[in-house]
């Protein structure tokens, strides 16, 4: 088969990644993808903005199977756009993806299909915000509707955070809503619009600094690990989520296909939806693909079950100096073929034939090990054989799971 990931980040990397090992897979294309992709596979430029330029790489290459990363293009539409065409993709429709696409329309689905969330109202401008913050008190939480990258939720914990709040938020509706307390946790399946194969559950740590301080990112590092959630919690998640988002979308003539992510908080009242993603998250995808044992294009293709390996994994962001606000760019990196670990490349690019970041989160280094304080320990000795000016990451990924081992 021939395989087109769709993006050029760290997920789709490894994506890439874990696509090209299977038996299945006769060659891997990536758009537009990046230095580590190119090294699986090859590298395209769409030569038209939107789904289009992406359809004409399809049938330019006899693609058999698209697999779409990054949330915009779900949400353009262009899983409608290859299925009109008879190509297969994974991924869910324009009028599914408005799961992610908006945070008004999320909280609407969850309160009509009874999935609980957090109580919330929708204000149509930032100037409505205090009159909707009296009514939860402090702390609360806004989201700005649209997609953000990650960075468009602001915990706002007392009075005189709300001003500037506000003035980082874009224009337009926001949702506030109660600020749920408990742990938070990455469930994710995939969905051919009737059934689930529940991936293992991850945990993702968005705020830029240690023990969860500063301003969220679109993740700086995450874990897999059995021990996140029992059996039981599984359970309940399926029932109580997952399923009564597949059949609502299903009987509102919506089937969801592909993968549908939720980040959920863990209170003692139980799982509490935080957000819903229509895409593999990042940085998730990057643990779950390393620790993947079974044959991933298999089950996209043939939704063979998933197997995997008993070893926890652990996945650690470094992040260019100045993110999660202007990068900088330019700098030379060093030490990744001799660190150790799989290294994700996300905003990278090659100048004169050296490897020079590219963006905000630059590298994901994904290792495992025969424990999680194995795992942990593994993936930050490579961390620090790796260099480039200005390099900066958390130095907890995972920490909070060591209590259950």
């Amino acid at each position: 088969m021939k395989v087109l990931v769709i993006g050029g980040g760290g997920r789709e990397h490894a994506l890439a990644w874990k696509l090209a090992q299977s038996p299945l897979c006769d060659k891997v294309y990536a758009a537009p993808g990046n230095p580590g992709m190119a090294e699986i596979g090859e590298c395209l430029t769409p030569a038209a903005p939107g789904p289009e330029g992406f359809l004409e790489i399809a049938e330019d290459k006899e693609i058999d199977l698209t697999v779409v990363g990054p949330e915009a293009p779900l949400v353009a539409g262009i899983a409608d756009a290859f299925r009109a065409k008879g190509r297969r993709i994974i991924g869910p429709s324009a009028a599914a993806a408005q799961l992610e696409g908006s945070k008004a329309f999320a909280k609407q689905f969850m309160k009509e299909a009874g999935i609980p969330t957090a109580e919330f109202t929708v204000v149509d401008s930032v100037e409505e915000i205090p009159r909707a913050v009296a009514k939860f008190g402090f702390p609360v939480v806004l989201k700005a509707d649209g997609l953000a990258a990650g960075k468009g939720v602001i915990i706002v914990r007392e009075d005189r955070e709300l001003r500037p709040a506000m003035e980082r938020l874009p224009r337009g509706r926001v949702v506030v809503e109660e600020c749920l307390t408990g742990e938070e946790v990455s469930f994710i399946v995939l969905s051919d619009g009737v059934r689930v194969i529940p991936f293992e559950t991850t945990q993702d740590h968005k705020p830029v600094y240690d023990n969860d301080e500063g301003p969220n990112t679109g993740g700086m590092g995450a874990y897999c690990d059995t021990r996140i959630l029992d059996d039981s919690q599984r359970r309940q998640i399926t029932e109580t989520i997952i399923l009564p988002v597949i059949e609502r979308m299903r009987h509102h003539g919506q089937p969801f296909t592909g993968f549908l992510y939720a980040g959920l908080m863990m209170t003692e009242e139980g799982p509490r939806v935080l957000e819903f993603n229509v895409r593999m998250g990042d940085p998730e995808c990057q643990p779950l693909m390393h620790r993947m044992a079974s044959d991933l294009l298999a089950t996209l293709a043939e939704g063979a079950p998933i197997e995997w390996k008993p070893e926890p994994s652990v996945c650690v962001v470094m992040a260019a100096q100045g993110y999660p606000g202007t990068p900088r760019k330019g700098d030379v990196i060093t030490g990744i073929e001799d660190c150790g670990a799989v290294v994700f490349q996300a905003g990278t690019k090659r100048l004169d034939n050296k490897l020079v970041t590219n963006g905000g989160r630059v590298l994901g280094v994904t290792s495992s090990g025969p424990d999680l304080r194995s795992a942990i320990e593994n993936t930050y000795a490579a961390v620090r054989k790796i260099h480039f000016e200005g390099a900066h990451y958390r130095t907890d990924i995972g920490r909070k799971g060591l209590k259950r081992w």
